[in-house]
């Protein structure tokens, strides 16, 4: 009896050390272990780097007592970020971990890491240790997967926005007028009107039309015109004798002034400047003339409708049918207005004789950003001007002085699509994306559309980004890069038109993503002029292949 419980217990001792070897198996067979990442390469997308781990135990591996414990690991330059492991059991473990059996198994796990700088040199490793019962053993370290690729990170932030045009005209568009009025159903010029005062001005007009040397006369005018009362044919007729008849006017007037001759329009009735001044007037129940205007095209239908209302026909007779007895005289006049070499030397010796239109056009000219400024805040101060205004705030965000950009856009008094791209850029600048892209898809303008492109670059979206950004013009660098991100090689090398330095590097990356290794030396050659991006050179992962 003695004897075989003796035996027994030397069988059951015997047991032990074998599953305890075949534990420790696990660990010289760990070689055996297929493992890949999907990427191989490690990608940062918006801040943060996930990859998919596929590991596959052959058959016979996986000891049915022990239990795994799986550790991902991003080293980096500087440290290195660990996840909490995961956990596996073999089928005669009491737990709650993954099951895998000893016939074999695949596991799949997602791996994931919040991105910190350094990771850019990294590379992803699986840390094991094997534990049965009270023994533990740690598995060599495995690595799975190199990076990161931070090419998203090399978008620009700046932001599109633009500033609030001017309205300055290099020629403006002026003329001089002056008029003489005529009886009831005459076309005789009387000759008080040839002295009235507004003949006078109009000569006045010519006279300092002729001595200034920036107004030009390109044409003169004669517009006759005749009340809407009587026949429609009779006041035809009228309109044109009263053409002649100023015309004549016209050349006594104008002798010894050297002024082209007039070319002469006759109108006839002139309901429209009739219904101008009864606009313009306090008659009584005017709201029905207008009406009448309105309902009504046919001239001699206004007419007999107009005098049914004999008692605002009346006023009309006094206050308004006189002043379309008329024949105008005019002077279409071209006003040279200053060069821009001209405004540039106003601004330090006469800044005071440039209205709202010269002063947003002369910022524009001015290269000091400090001179800029004090244009603008002359034509806020001045003239109120909301433009400048505006304006202000763009300058404040190309200095990135977000609390000034914010300050100036408070004082914007017009809340229209540009103010909210430019709310929209400072969300941007503060990171804040979610409110960055609710301003701009708000704004809906070509800015704001190609700011969302930079917030779907910064969120991952590559595809959206390169479409928001397709109309891009001048130096379309995110335009590019967003090609570059959706592997569109063709269309960004076609995109990357500017020869900026900045530029030359996305064109290493699309050469050495081509394999082109003359194109990358030549443009990275270029690009590392910038000391920033020859620093990012030396461990962007995009050139591995040609270290």
């Amino acid at each position: 009896m003695k004897k075989t419980i003796k035996l027994f217990a030397i069988a059951v001792a015997g047991l032990a050390i074998a599953a305890c070897s075949s534990a420790e198996k696990m660990v010289q067979l760990a070689e055996n272990v297929k493992i890949t990442c999907d990427p191989e390469v490690l990608e940062v997308i918006g801040g943060e780097i996930d990859a998919n781990v596929t590991v596959t135990y052959p058959a016979d591996y996986f000891h049915p007592q022990a239990i795994l414990e799986v550790t991902p690991v991003l080293v980096y330059q500087g440290g290195e970020a660990a996840m909490k492991p995961f956990k596996y059991q073999g089928e005669k473990v009491r737990d709650n971990y993954r099951v895998v059996s000893t016939a074999g198994q695949t596991v799949r796990e997602k791996v994931h890491f919040d991105y910190v700088e350094g990771m850019e040199s990294a590379y992803l490793e699986l840390r094991g240790v094997v534990k049965y019962k009270t023994k533990v053993w740690n598995l060599p370290a495995r690595k799975v997967a190199v990076g990161c690729n931070t090419t998203y990170m090399l978008v620009k932030q700046d932001g599109y926005i633009s500033l609030k045009k001017d309205n300055y005209q290099e020629i403006v568009k002026q003329t001089a007028e002056g008029q003489i009025l005529y009886k009831v159903n005459s076309a005789e010029v009387q000759s008080s009107q040839l002295k009235s005062q507004s003949v006078k001005d109009f000569i006045a007009a010519l006279d300092e039309i002729k001595a200034n040397e920036r107004k030009t006369v390109t044409g003169t005018e004669i517009v006759a015109y005749a009340s809407p009362e009587g026949g429609e044919k009779l006041n035809a007729k009228l309109s044109d004798n009263r053409g002649v008849s100023a015309d004549k006017a016209w050349d006594q007037l104008t002798k010894g002034k050297d002024v082209a001759d007039p070319a002469i329009k006759s109108i006839g009735q002139d309901w429209e400047g009739f219904k101008e001044l009864v606009e313009a007037s306090n008659i009584q129940d005017k709201d029905l003339i207008l009406r009448v205007l309105s309902m009504y095209s046919d001239p001699a239908v206004r007419e007999s409708e107009i005098k049914n209302i004999s008692a605002v026909y009346t006023s009309l007779q006094t206050s308004v049918l006189p002043e379309l007895r008329r024949a105008r005289f005019i002077a279409n006049v071209e006003y040279k207005n200053f060069t821009a070499e001209e405004l540039v030397t106003l601004v330090d010796e006469n800044i005071d004789v440039l209205d709202e239109e010269a002063l947003l056009r002369a910022a524009t000219l001015v290269r000091d950003i400090d001179k800029k400024n004090e244009l603008y805040g002359k034509a806020v101060e001045k003239f109120g001007s909301d433009r400048a205004q505006f304006n202000l705030g763009v300058l404040a965000l190309s200095q990135d002085n977000l609390a000034s950009a914010e300050k100036a856009f408070a004082k914007v008094k017009t809340k229209d699509a540009d103010l909210e791209n430019a709310l929209g850029l400072i969300a941007l600048r503060k990171g804040n994306l979610d409110k960055a892209a609710s301003q701009f898809r708000k704004a809906g303008t070509d800015d704001a559309k190609h700011n969302l492109g930079i917030v779907d670059i910064l969120n991952g979206d590559y595809a959206k980004a390169a479409q928001e950004l397709a109309d891009v013009k001048g130096c379309p660098f995110n335009k590019t890069l967003a090609y570059l991100l959706n592997d569109q090689l063709d269309q960004a090398a076609k995109s990357a038109t500017c020869k900026s330095n900045d530029m030359a590097y996305l064109k290493a990356i699309i050469a050495a993503r081509q394999g082109d290794q003359a194109a990358y030396n030549e443009n990275l050659a270029k690009a590392s002029k910038i000391e920033e991006l020859a620093k990012r050179a030396a461990t962007d992962i995009e050139f591995s292949m040609f270290k």
